[in-house]
C-alpha cells in the first residue's frame, strides 16, 4: 500500500474513533440527566406518600407499569401545585388508582358499514381495539 493510502485509512480510523468517543459521552450525559430525574421523583414521591403507598405503587410498577407511572405523574404534578395535604396512605392511593383506571380505561367499539356494490352487499366489522375485521357477502339474484 502507498503511503497516502494508509495516511487516508489512519484518518478515517481516527474520525471514526473520534465520532465513537462522542457519541459515549452523549450517552453518558443521558444517563446521567435520566438518573437524576429518576432521583427527584423518587424524592418526590417519598415525601407525599407512606411507607403502605410506596409498597403499593412500586408493586403496582411490577405488574403495570404504565398506569404506575401515570399515578406516579399526577401525585407529582399535584405535589408541584401544592394540592396534597400531607402525606397519602395506602387507602388514599388506592382511590387515586381507581380514579386513574376509569380515566385511562379503554372502551371497546364495535362499528358495522355497509356498501351496496352493484348486487352484492358487503360488511364490514372491526371487531374489539385489535385490528380483526370480518368481511361478509350476500348476493341477490334477479330475475327468475
Amino acid at each position: 500500500m502507498a503511503d497516502d493510502e494508509l495516511e487516508a485509512i489512519r484518518q478515517q480510523r481516527m474520525a471514526e474513533l473520534q465520532a465513537k468517543h462522542g457519541n459515549a459521552s452523549n450517552n453518558q450525559q443521558g444517563e446521567e440527566a435520566k438518573q437524576r430525574e429518576t432521583d427527584m421523583r423518587n424524592s418526590i414521591l417519598a415525601q407525599v406518600l407512606d411507607q403502605s403507598a410506596r409498597a403499593r405503587l412500586s408493586n403496582l410498577a411490577l405488574v403495570k407499569p404504565e398506569k404506575a407511572k401515570a399515578v406516579e405523574n399526577y401525585l407529582i404534578q399535584m405535589a408541584r401545585f401544592g394540592k396534597l395535604g400531607g402525606k397519602i396512605s395506602e387507602t388514599g392511593l388506592i382511590e387515586i388508582l381507581e380514579k386513574v383506571s376509569q380515566q385511562t380505561e379503554k372502551k371497546t367499539t364495535v362499528k358495522v358499514r355497509f356498501i351496496k356494490v352493484s348486487n352484492h352487499f358487503h360488511s364490514l366489522s372491526r371487531i374489539g381495539s385489535s385490528n380483526i375485521f370480518v368481511l361478509s357477502f350476500s348476493s341477490s339474484t334477479e330475475g327468475g
